[in-house]
């Protein structure tokens, strides 16, 4: 079984999307270890578009109020995040992990970052790319720091408006495989989920 972590170039770029899609193609486990803002709960997307009866949807080890980094949602409740506080769900299922926001967000102020659980778990990353102006910077630069910190990358997805000239030169200069694209949605639903789960598999391996 394998764990995959879930992260982005930057928050909203369509993180709990990728997660819902992976959840199905895998049929895997879900785990948000750190949720900030209660407004829109991540785990309670996925179980609304769950397509099968094997996942299982664990709680997520922070509920944080303030919809804010980790590191300042926990400070206005009087807490102190740890990277000891946190040990994997136990499962005999694949696991996806979703993370908060992108690889360099705080989780407390000692220097620990989101990605850092990413290493802590030995995962494998799946990195979630939005296509705006400025995308290909933050996408190589994300793709660096990852390199840097020696966590694998099983490859990459592209979310949004299709940009042929902005994925063709961030396949080529980071030799990222293409995991899949996604086209723009209004809103996720069961049947967008199971079409590009069936998508996703074709490339996944």
């Amino acid at each position: 079984m394998q764990n995959y972590f879930v992260t982005a170039i930057g928050t909203n770029s369509g993180k709990t999307l990728v997660s819902s899609i992976l959840v199905d193609a895998l049929q895997a486990d879900y785990w948000k270890p750190i949720q900030s803002g209660t407004e829109d709960i991540d785990a309670v997307t996925i179980e609304e578009n769950l397509n099968n009866n094997f996942s299982i949807i664990h709680p997520s080890k922070y509920l944080l109020k303030l919809p804010a980094s980790p590191h300042a949602a926990a400070k206005a409740e009087g807490l102190t995040i740890e990277l000891s506080d946190f040990e994997l769900p136990e499962t005999t299922n694949n696991l996806v992990i979703e993370g908060a926001g992108g690889v360099l967000v705080p989780i407390n102020d000692k220097g620990d970052v989101v990605i850092d659980l990413a290493l802590r778990f030995n995962c494998e990353v799946i990195l979630v790319a939005d296509l705006y102006l400025g995308s290909i910077n933050h996408t190589l630069l994300t793709c660096n720091e990852l390199g840097r910190r020696n966590i694998p990358i099983k490859g990459i997805i592209f979310n949004g408006e299709p940009n042929t000239a902005s994925e063709e030169i961030i396949l080529k200069l980071t030799g990222l495989k293409c995991l899949l694209r996604i086209n723009k949605m209004n809103k996720i639903d069961t049947f967008e989920i199971k079409k590009y789960a069936i998508k996703l598999m074709e490339n996944f391996y």
